[in-house]
């Protein structure tokens, strides 16, 4: 009988070249072949493309100067870096993604809160890889042979673009990584000689322009957090690579892996205000910008740059949330949900550049981002560090093979301690939220300005969520120690749930406590 999530009634497989058939189960010690640079070289391959470079235009934009720009990208970058690094001390603990890792606090229901946020950020990151890639190509093409730059050209390059990276998403995870090393260092090496053809035209004094919040403060504070929102917004993602990690990884391994991200996001970023600080005053299109400011010849490189950066950074969005999106429907593969997110993808790519003004979407998306994101990723780290790693993996899997009960049942499958840490947190966040013209919260002036809807979030579900764990962690924490409820050979996809919730033989989560893995090194 075939497991509903993997299809497949044998071992489930991940290997270069051939379609991934594992889906959220968990990833036995012995089928995980990843080093922890292998997990740094995606995070810094994701960020070689115009979807991810494109935010470090913004700081620009906004009016800063080029160092405050560069300031306000590295302090971000920093920020951003610290969230997501230790997100991936959890995948190779519970060997599984992050979303279904985070119901070990938010409750193996309750975790649709991380599903909710994966999707958003996937499909909002797959639309900016598509639609930066496709202005690429088209504008290259105008650069370099004349034609034309409508909408019938720009339709055709979404969905060539967009049609690729379904592909690799599809083949999944090895395929991904090995496409990583191959992509990112071609991609870093074009990106590098765009900037030594451009330095002798670079002025390192220039002023900047009309601060966008009337002043230089509010301004670059918002700078800073719309570059943070780069690098913690890989943080859900973390686990669709680490759990593919040993079990025995060190804080050092994640550390590595934290390198890969950070590095990648701080040099695309610069890229974009580099370039930005030589635009026309009044370009809103990064890429047409680039296109107009460099050689004739770097419009070759520019196509290739936006072709190469859009397979991988949208195929690792398509890739995450379809994975995801499988765990939440047991009957859906992994394929066949990849394809249907694909679609709505695409939707918004045609959408966002062909209707809407989607520059003012990308600023409102990277706010609304951080402050619904970061919340969550500090719930789910003190979580793991006041359980010191230790998890029963097996029951992470409860809700994805249709079984109810145990370790992280909690009240109906939610931890509502949890959602009460991390709801008010989101509020309060986009109260204080000032990104005009579309995220303007009625707080947003109490600072004179700046926006605090980021540290606002975060410190809110710090402090909320580590009071419970601190003063009553009996009610906020699972049980240390406990009985799985779900066999290892179910959790990892290698034979079918029960058909009915009466053979499962659900255990309570009071049973006595069993062998667990060591705490984190």
């Amino acid at each position: 009988m075939a497991h509903p999530s993997t299809g497949s009634a044998v071992r489930p497989t991940d290997e270069v070249g051939h379609i991934e058939t594992r889906g959220v189960d968990f990833v036995p010690p012995e089928d995980r072949h990843s080093k922890p640079r292998d997990v740094a070289a995606v995070w810094f391959g994701a960020n070689m493309c115009f979807g991810t470079i494109v935010l470090g235009a913004l700081p620009i934009l906004f009016g800063l100067g080029w160092w405050a720009a560069f300031w306000a990208i590295t302090v971000g970058t920093l920020l951003g870096t610290v969230f997501f690094g230790p997100m991936g001390l959890l995948g190779p603990r519970t060997g599984t993604n992050s979303a279904v890792s985070s119901g070990a606090f938010f409750g193996v229901v309750g975790r649709l809160v991380g599903s909710c946020v994966v999707l958003f950020i996937a499909i909002g990151f797959y639309a900016l890889a598509v639609w930066t890639g496709g202005q690429a190509v088209v504008a290259g093409a105008n650069r370099l042979f004349g034609l034309p730059e409508g909408n019938v050209q720009f339709a055709i390059a979404y969905g060539l673009i967009g049609a690729i990276t379904v592909v690799l998403a599809l083949i999944g995870h090895a395929t991904l990584v090995a496409s990583q090393k191959l992509i990112a260092p071609v991609v870093a090496v074009l990106l590098v000689v765009g900037v030594l053809v451009k330095l002798p035209d670079f002025d390192p004094g220039y002023a900047g322009g009309q601060y966008l919040l009337g002043s230089f403060w509010p301004t670059w504070i918002l700078a800073m957090v719309t570059s943070a929102s780069l690098a913690l917004s890989y943080g859900p993602f973390a686990n669709d690579y680490a759990r593919y990690l040993p079990t025995s990884l060190s804080r050092r391994g994640a550390v590595w892996a934290s390198g890969g991200i950070f590095l990648g996001c701080w040099f695309a970023l610069l890229f974009a205000a580099f370039f930005t600080s030589m635009m026309e005053p009044g370009t809103t299109d990064f890429v047409v910008g680039v296109v107009n400011v460099s050689p004739t010849w770097y419009a070759v490189l520019i196509v290739l740059v936006g072709l190469l950066g859009g397979f991988g950074q949208g195929s690792l969005a398509l890739y995450g949330t379809g994975l995801d999106t499988s765990s939440l429907i047991p009957r859906l593969s992994r394929v066949n949900a990849t394809l249907v997110v694909s679609a709505v993808g695409l939707g918004l790519v045609y959408l966002g550049a062909l209707v809407w003004n989607a520059l003012s979407l990308v600023s409102a998306f990277t706010v609304l981002l951080t402050v619904i994101t970061a919340p969550w990723l500090v719930i789910n780290v003190v979580g793991h560090l006041a359980l010191r790693g230790r998890y029963v993996p097996e029951d992470l899997q409860v809700f994805n093979v249709g079984m109810t009960g145990g370790t992280y049942w909690f009240t109906r499958g939610w931890n509502f301690y949890a959602m009460a840490a991390w709801a008010p947190a989101v509020i309060l966040g986009l109260l204080f939220a000032n990104t005009p013209p579309l995220v303007v919260g009625p707080w947003s002036n109490a600072a004179g300005g700046i926006d605090l809807s980021f540290l606002s979030a975060s410190l809110v579900a710090l402090v909320v969520y580590g009071g419970f764990v601190l003063f009553i962690p009996e009610r906020v924490l699972p049980a240390r120690s406990a009985v799985p409820t779900v066999d290892l050979a179910i959790a990892a996809g290698l034979v079918p749930p029960p058909a009915s919730e009466a053979d499962s033989a659900v255990v309570p989560m009071t049973l006595p406590a069993a062998a667990n893995p060591p705490a984190v090194p």
